[in-house]
């Protein structure tokens, strides 16, 4: 009965990933955001290269690079890079949070839990708190899936960003662009 028992502990050990830091999968995360010009036209637009990890602390970085601006328009996308992020000078974007690693290797597989986690965005020089819902799930034995619950809404003129969308908005002869901007995002972790 002893040896049944101790099988099963070692079984259950096994099942979970001892270690508790993770690194993004690039190829599998997504982050997204939506611009909204002339009023009422919404579109949406994502960057193409991410890297991240979480350390053993439950420490997070992620990385956007800023070149891999994706609008689905070329000359759009040089525009946004030289006008507005001027990734000459600024070529990536960085958040940073933290989260319960104790939270991470409890998760079942297929379990989820929500969290509010606060963190900062540094982007264009600028450094500014936001706080990020989140949906966690544990997708497998070493992969875990972060889901935004809902957009987070970032402000172009915290940023020091909203000169850079005047000038996108005068070149491209429109009426308006929102400094308003929801953020959405899926990240894809795998354990080390």
């Amino acid at each position: 009965m002893k040896k049944i028992a101790f099988c099963f502990l070692l079984a259950s050990c096994m099942a979970t990933p001892t270690s508790a830091s993770w690194t993004l999968d690039g190829s599998n995360s997504t982050l997204s955001f939506i611009s909204t010009k002339a009023i009422n036209v919404a579109e949406v637009h994502s960057f193409g290269a991410l890297a991240g990890s979480v350390n053993d602390a439950g420490e997070v970085e992620i990385t956007i690079d800023l070149t891999s601006v994706d609008t689905g328009i070329e000359i759009r996308d040089d525009r946004m890079q030289e006008m507005l992020f001027d990734t000459a000078s600024f070529s990536s974007a960085v958040i940073t949070t933290s989260v319960d690693v104790g939270l991470l290797s409890e998760l079942a597989m297929g379990e989820s839990s929500a969290a509010s986690v606060g963190g900062e965005l540094a982007l264009h020089g600028h450094t500014v708190p936001l706080t990020f819902d989140v949906l966690i799930t544990r997708t497998s034995e070493s992969g875990l899936l972060v889901v935004s619950k809902q957009p987070v809404v970032i402000s172009a003129a915290q940023f020091g960003l909203a000169e850079g969308v005047d000038s996108l908005r005068e070149i491209a002869g429109l009426p308006s662009i929102s400094v308003a901007v929801p953020v959405s995002f899926v990240l894809s972790f795998n354990a080390d």
